[in-house]
């Protein structure tokens, strides 16, 4: 029995690492979005404050693995933030890139919401109050940035649609 407790830890503190990650990954998406959009003050602005929470998100993962006795994987983390760089790259040559940078934030606020409530689920399961009231916290914060880019994506398309027709390079960024 206290071998199955201790490779439920052992899987918690796995997933934590892996959140950690993500958020690293996160990071390095939003740093990249927020420093090329040029003509949509409105999501740059917010993007600028959902980089903010994403640093504070993996500070308190950070915090949260160290309490439990482990650490992050910087491997981890810098082959998350090579992927997203890579891809960013890959982006930032296509015409629509606001659109594809909208799409791939919205997708990407909705694996993190998955994984912050398998997470939550799995801390709560095992009695660790302090992990999930800080995995809750995190998942709030998704939930409040995947909101805002839903309600965004309307008026943002026809932003970029009229900047289009209008033959302006402006659109893209």
């Amino acid at each position: 029995m206290a071998d199955d407790r201790q490779e439920t830890d052992e899987r918690l503190m796995q997933w934590l690492r892996d959140a950690h990650a993500m958020e690293r990954q996160a990071e390095t998406m939003l740093s990249g979005m927020e420093s090329r959009i040029e003509h949509y003050p409105h999501l740059r602005k917010r993007i600028a404050q959902h980089l903010k929470e994403t640093q504070h998100q993996a500070q308190r993962l950070d915090d949260a693995i160290g309490r439990l006795g482990g650490s992050t994987s910087a491997l981890k983390d810098t082959v998350a933030s090579l992927a997203t760089l890579a891809q960013g790259l890959m982006g930032s040559m296509a015409g629509d890139e606001v659109m594809k940078g909208l799409l791939a934030g919205y997708a990407f606020e909705h694996y993190e919401i998955g994984a912050y409530r398998i997470l939550i689920a799995a801390a709560a399961a095992l009695g660790d109050v302090e992990t999930t009231r800080i995995l809750r916290e995190n998942l709030r914060e998704e939930e409040d940035m995947a909101q805002w880019l839903s309600s965004s994506i309307d008026p943002l398309t026809a932003e970029y649609l009229e900047r289009e027709a209008n033959g302006s390079e402006r659109a893209k960024r």
